[in-house]
């Protein structure tokens, strides 16, 4: 049970610290009129092109761009952009409400919406990149990044990133189906994980609250930057030649551990960001504050420095040159996650806390009974499981509209909120 409390808030932590670069990201670009004016130009001839030539380029290059033939039905349509935008849209809203890994649901999302997992992920990864390298473009205002811990960390996630691509495209070349299902699997479980986690969270807050307690801010938690046990000070102590030094400006002498440790743990997150297609964020910020014991700020920093260099090169290197990238879907999620987070972010001035808890739970829950009821169709259709078309199907469909009723649900209670307290919310903004 403590193992399970402890892996709970080491990915809660990390769901956390993704949020927080989300924003990030979404405030920077959309504080710059340049850059809006960036992500209109490049948005306009996609959504223009699509609704005249939609037919016409459907048919006659799906090879190149993953089209009808080559990753059905990676073609362009305007039901399918809206798709792109709502779904952007509502992992907006989560991250910006909630404050914690809206993103997790995308790659669910696009598949249930009929997407190939393969070409979910690495749609998901460029609409990351493509976030990262608008909203930073390694930005004056990183905070302290440690050049050496960076660099060493980016060797193991690439060398990760690589390997996660690789293992993605042999099964998806080995059976379509196949890698639907361990894309699906690996959703499942971490969705599985976090979601039971985030609703004993909430409901151990909600009798805190009713008891009188104070409760503890959704957006920040200081909880996530204690060390848990002595892993970090006993890795540290391991001396194995060449030592990273980091951390001077917060430690007398500053601290230092081993490039070996450095490189596992960027494996590890370039791994997830070229299998899931996550960026790889989610990990980095609970690895390095947990096990590694780089401070929170210095942390930050490179969390950000990561992202750009590990979504980029996973996203263009395993996924875009061989077609795995659907680009209007990936504008689509961006325009709707750049509006959801700010929309969401107001929202958590007028919502109790609370609330906002008890709605992240029960999306990532969602999330995970739609990675769940998928599973048996595809199991089926490869004979690992005895089960018939009829009912695979239809246990999909559960899954699909349980998943999005919920998810759709959340978002019109946000949206509906946001409209109904809109001269409070005016109000702050003018008196800030």
């Amino acid at each position: 049970m403590n193992f399970f409390r402890q892996w709970g808030r080491f990915m809660m932590a990390g769901a956390r610290a993704h949020a927080r670069w989300e924003i990030k990201m979404a405030g920077n670009l959309l504080g710059s009129r340049k850059r809006v004016l960036v992500l209109l130009l490049l948005t306009v001839p996609i959504v223009m092109g699509g609704l005249v030539f939609a037919d016409q380029l459907g048919s006659t290059i799906p090879d190149i761009l993953g089209g009808k033939k080559a990753y059905s039905p990676a073609f362009y349509s305007n039901g399918i952009f809206i798709v792109s935008i709502l779904i952007g849209l509502g992992a907006g809203l989560i991250t910006g409400c909630i404050g914690a890994g809206g993103g997790f649901i995308i790659a669910p999302a696009l598949m249930s919406a009929g997407i190939k997992g393969i070409l979910a992920v690495g749609t998901d990864l460029f609409h990351i990149f493509a976030k990262a390298i608008m909203g930073s473009i390694i930005h004056r205002k990183l905070g302290n990044v440690s050049v050496p811990l960076a660099v060493v960390f980016l060797i193991g996630a690439i060398g990760g990133a690589t390997a996660g691509g690789l293992v993605n495209r042999v099964l998806y070349e080995l059976n379509p189906v196949l890698s639907d299902a361990f894309i699906t699997t690996i959703y499942a479980l971490m969705l599985g994980f976090l979601g039971c986690y985030a609703m004993l969270d909430f409901l151990k807050a909600r009798r805190a609250t009713a008891a009188g307690e104070a409760s503890v801010g959704g957006h920040g938690g200081g909880g996530e930057v204690a060390e848990l046990g002595g892993l970090p000070k006993k890795l540290q102590a391991v001396v194995i030649p060449p030592m990273v030094k980091f951390d001077f400006d917060f430690t007398p002498g500053g601290r230092r551990i081993s490039w070996v440790f450095l490189v596992l743990s960027g494996g590890l997150v370039g791994l997830a960001a070229g299998i899931m297609g996550v960026g790889g964020g989610f990990l980095t910020f609970p690895i390095f504050v947990y096990m590694l014991g780089v401070s929170s700020m210095t942390t930050v920093g490179t969390d950000i420095f990561q992202i750009v260099f590990t979504a980029g090169y996973a996203s263009i290197s395993q996924y875009a040159i061989y077609g795995f990238i659907f680009y209007t879907l990936a504008m689509g999620m961006l325009l709707g996650s750049l509006l959801g987070i700010q929309i969401g972010a107001m929202v958590t001035k007028v919502v109790p806390e609370i609330t906002i808890r008890g709605f992240y739970a029960m999306a990532v829950l969602a999330g995970f009974v739609n990675r769940f009821f998928a599973l048996p169709a595809k199991l089926g259709e490869m004979g690992v499981i005895s089960i018939s078309k009829g009912m695979g199907a239809t246990l999909e469909t559960i899954g699909i509209w349980a998943f999005f009723i919920v998810i759709a649900g959340f978002g019109i209670w946000v949206i509906g909120t946001f409209f109904k307290n809109i001269g409070q919310l005016r109000g702050e903004g003018e008196h800030a």
